[in-house]
């Protein structure tokens, strides 16, 4: 290919996401409603508040969720609401379980380190195990080799918009009296049995930041349960631990949702499942495309469906073993592409204090190696995905 055709091509190039034909589809409601909130003067909890926990809650199948000021405090608050972090001195110690450890929970090393960070900060000592070699989510038998008398609670990761195999994990979780927190962060929408996620396990936890499946403009996120008690520790902890005006029950946080992304977030939830159903659609058209390259083994692989559970496609994540390379072609021909987590969380250094070393997770190791996500939201056109296609298959093959 010429330099004049290669420019030709950057010129129309395809973002990874864009953001801004969302907006635009959804102006004239979005502005109504900034403009709704601004006049009401109420900016911080109220009614908006409300109404988006009331029907984010009829969207996951929950009787309660609570709304929190980002995915991160989602998982911490769920954490600490599930008893990750107390000790025998009660809520809201800081302390040690009784054998004098930190609670540990079991999640997987290939994710944000959100899912870990917010497991120290609960109080609590993050524990990883391998993820499976096709779902890329935590493999359950793994689990179960790392459990011990010092754990407090499971963390699975529904990542990329798939939900990890929570039948196995649930049962594993139900012998050993475990909690289970879901983390939902990227996965608004997916179901496991027919169920959405986030409403299976103890808690699930969801993040609302503006690329997510269902985002906001800022930051923002929400805990569902079907557990009253763990709803209203959230709801302490969201707001400096507050019971009642300037009566507080422990210390907790400043990790309230703001009114206005409330608002913003209601537009969109109206419209998350047909937004979801494009995105399938997109990930349909993209293994259709793709498939030869996958079946001469050109790609390792594709992302698709596992048994009993639904993806919803936060991100369209291939695996490729020479991917630096195609995406720097990529780059070359147009076409923006992502590395999500390409070091694994045992080995960054925040976790050096662990002592783990290359080849403890050779499976979380493998994928941070090889994934590659394509461009993947609603608006995206037929086309744009073609385009993709014609330009991985020439990048894959040097052309």
């Amino acid at each position: 290919m010429t330099a004049k055709q290669r420019q030709e091509r950057y010129s129309r190039r395809v973002p990874l996401v864009d953001l801004g034909l969302q907006y635009a589809a959804l102006k004239d409601e979005l502005d109504a409603v900034v403009g709704r909130v601004l006049a009401s003067g109420q900016y911080v909890g109220g009614p908006e508040v409300e109404e988006f926990e009331s029907e984010f809650a009829q969207f996951c199948g929950t009787p309660h969720a609570v709304a929190v000021g980002s995915g991160t405090d989602a998982l911490r608050f769920a954490l600490k609401a599930v008893g990750v972090g107390k000790s025998e001195g009660g809520e809201g110690s800081k302390g040690s379980n009784p054998a004098g450890e930190r609670a540990e929970v079991v999640t997987s090393p290939l994710t944000f380190i959100a899912s870990a960070e917010a497991i120290s900060q609960a109080g609590g000592r993050p524990v990883f195990a391998d993820i499976h070699p096709v779902s890329l989510t935590l493999d359950p038998a793994k689990i179960e080799q790392v459990i011990t008398s010092r754990t407090a609670a499971i963390l699975p990761v529904h990542l990329y918009g798939r939900p990890a195999d929570l039948g196995p994990i649930l049962a594993l979780a139900r012998r050993r009296a475990l909690p289970v927190v879901e983390d939902a962060c990227q996965a608004h929408g997916a179901l496991y049995d027919g169920r959405p996620v986030g409403s299976i396990g103890d808690a699930g936890c969801f993040s609302f930041y503006p690329t997510k499946n269902l985002g906001a403009c800022g930051e923002g996120g929400m805990v569902t349960t079907s557990r009253a008690d763990v709803a209203a520790r959230v709801r302490k902890l969201r707001d400096h631990g507050q019971v009642e005006k300037y009566r507080y029950a422990e210390e907790g946080y400043n990790g309230r949702l703001d009114a206005l992304q409330a608002a913003i977030l209601r537009v969109k939830l109206r419209k998350l499942a047909e937004w979801n159903e494009r995105r399938c659609a997109v990930a349909e058209r993209y293994r259709s495309g793709l498939r030869d390259l996958e079946e001469r083994g050109a790609l390792v692989a594709l992302p698709g469906e596992m048994p009993r559970s639904r993806h919803v496609y936060h991100l369209f994540a291939v695996r490729l073993t020479d991917r630096d390379r195609v995406r720097a072609e990529l780059r070359e021909l147009g076409i923006d592409s992502g590395v999500q987590y390409p070091v694994p969380l045992h080995l960054q250094p925040a976790y050096a204090w662990m002592g783990l070393r290359e080849g403890a997770f050779p499976e979380a190791e493998r994928a941070a190696q090889q994934v590659l996500t394509l461009p993947l939201y609603p608006e995206i056109t037929n086309s744009q995905v073609d385009r993709v296609c014609e330009a991985l298959r020439m990048a894959v093959d040097g052309r």
